[in-house]
């Protein structure tokens, strides 16, 4: 199993149950810092689970996970909140708040967790908006008369508002149109590279192999509770592990 100097994530001899069902079952790996890490899996393997694990929405049963250098599991709820200002989420489906703008929508987070001014929020939503290549004339459109693709690019935008040292991305392609897919993938790759100086990690939950081999610096491979296979990306397209090759093979 890969180790790091300064791992981003560290999870540590997890297991995480829901009645009968072990999802995970004493997992240990660590996510390199200011680098791209694709966790793939096939459905029900826990990707979800460890996804909120690592935000901290679960707890585990047994082991424990450091996110920076910090036990999830020290803090007091308060603390937790606070502490989730260093994630940024982009969700499967962006999850936008339907009845506010694109510019609305982005400084959302900013009105929850700082002390900006109204117009400070709205200068910072807009100049992030533009990062992700949204113009202005789509600024005052809510969610509805936005394309799928525009909708990726809003909540990725609200997802660096509070710029997160860690980016999460939960199966960012799914249902998108190829056309649109290759945007939201070049889209996490200049990202990263935007928010290389600040040591920003990426961690995306996926299904998509293609992406994967062509985005990301490492892949774990994630089956019934536990990774099976952990390395660079070169190394994984040449792995001669039998799940890992007939999940690439599909």
């Amino acid at each position: 199993m890969l180790t790091f100097e300064e791992p981003a994530v560290s999870i540590n001899s997890i297991t995480k149950e829901f009645g009968d069902h072990t999802v995970l079952n004493k997992l240990s790996f660590d996510i390199p810092r200011n680098k791209i890490t694709t966790i793939l899996g096939f459905s029900g393997a826990g990707k979800s689970t460890l996804l909120k694990l690592i935000l901290g929405l679960h707890k585990p049963d047994q082991g424990s996970i450091e996110v920076l250098g910090k036990n999830l599991s020290k803090f007091r709820p308060i603390e937790l909140r606070e502490f989730r200002q260093n994630f940024g989420m982009l969700f499967q489906y962006a999850a936008l708040f339907d009845s506010m703008t694109a510019v609305e929508n982005v400084y959302f987070p900013l009105n929850e967790f700082t002390s900006l001014s109204m117009e400070e929020m709205i200068d910072k939503a807009k100049k992030l908006l533009i990062s992700v290549g949204i113009k202005d004339i789509s600024f005052d459109r809510i969610p509805s008369e936005l394309s799928g693709g525009m909708r990726k690019r809003v909540g990725l935008a609200r997802g660096l508002a509070l710029d997160p040292l860690i980016m999460l991305y939960d199966e960012p392609t799914t249902g998108l149109d190829p056309i649109t897919t290759k945007m939201v993938n070049e889209l996490i790759v200049d990202t990263a590279k935007k928010n290389k100086d600040r040591g920003m990690t990426s961690i995306i939950i996926s299904h998509d192999v293609k992406a994967t081999l062509r985005i990301s610096d490492y892949v774990a491979f994630l089956d019934r509770g536990n990774i099976v296979e952990y390395l660079p990306v070169k190394e994984f397209e040449k792995s001669t592990n039998p799940l890992v090759q007939e999940f690439i093979n599909l």
